[in-house]
């Protein structure tokens, strides 16, 4: 048997949606949209469908590209089309602005907290990445040389990070900023444009893929580690 609930939710302007983040540890979800729309919203514990939490956060003005959570000191970090980053917290019910951040060279393809929550990593479309402490502290930055980044993921144990490019290539790169190696992945048939990556952070049996990579053309690469090929799947 399987049961699942669906709710309908109006967004503001009839815009449209262009992110999405859930929050697991806490059950909030940000949904990001057109002209700077930003919804955090909540369901109530115990069932029932309805939000206990509904609020419209004022501060982006264009579309928003990447929302994300630091689950572990609760903060949402939200980027949108004109490359401003926004961290917000929650405070007595409402979510404020605590850092406001804008390089005003590119635009942000992907951003990824750590998983002990200490440090984020900014991926910028023109190769510049840029990993800040949870108290907007500047870690390190760099320029990656080549066609750009796509995506940026942390290793569960937060000492590596890995980038794919705009080519689809895979790098991964110590904590630090320095190369590490290329990741090997099999040819794969279409756009090789990386839509997204996620990492397994928990305890997994050494035969399980731990690590997802999902292309634009629908095909979804899961690998045990990043010394071999992974198997392909497509939706």
């Amino acid at each position: 048997m399987f049961i699942y609930m669906s709710k309908k939710i109006a967004i503001p302007k009839q815009s449209n949606v262009s992110c999405l983040s859930w929050n697991h540890s806490s059950g909030y979800i940000a949904v990001g949209g057109e002209d700077g729309m930003l919804k955090v919203l909540k369901l109530e514990s115990g069932g029932g469908g309805n939000l206990s939490m509904n609020l419209s956060l004022e501060g982006h003005t264009g579309q928003l590209c990447v929302a994300i959570w630091n689950e572990v000191f609760q903060k949402l970090t939200t980027s949108d089309e004109h490359g401003v980053i926004i961290v917000w917290m929650l405070y007595k019910g409402s979510w404020y602005e605590e850092m406001i951040n804008n390089r005003n060279k590119s635009t942000v393809k992907s951003m990824a907290w750590g998983s002990d929550g200490q440090k984020i990593c900014i991926a910028y479309e023109d190769g510049a990445v840029i990993v800040g402490s949870v108290d907007g502290s500047r870690v390190w930055g760099k320029d990656i040389k080549g066609p750009g980044l796509a995506a940026v993921q942390w290793s569960p144990d937060n000492t590596q990070l890995l980038f794919a490019l705009s080519n689809g290539e895979l790098h991964i790169y110590d904590d630090q900023g320095n190369f590490t190696m290329p990741v090997a992945i099999q040819s794969i048939s279409g756009s090789m444009d990386v839509v997204s990556m996620d990492w397994y952070s928990g305890n997994a049996p050494s035969n399980r893929p731990v690590l997802a990579i999902c292309y634009r053309s629908g095909v979804i690469l899961l690998l045990k580690n990043c010394n071999e090929e992974g198997k392909c799947f497509t939706q």
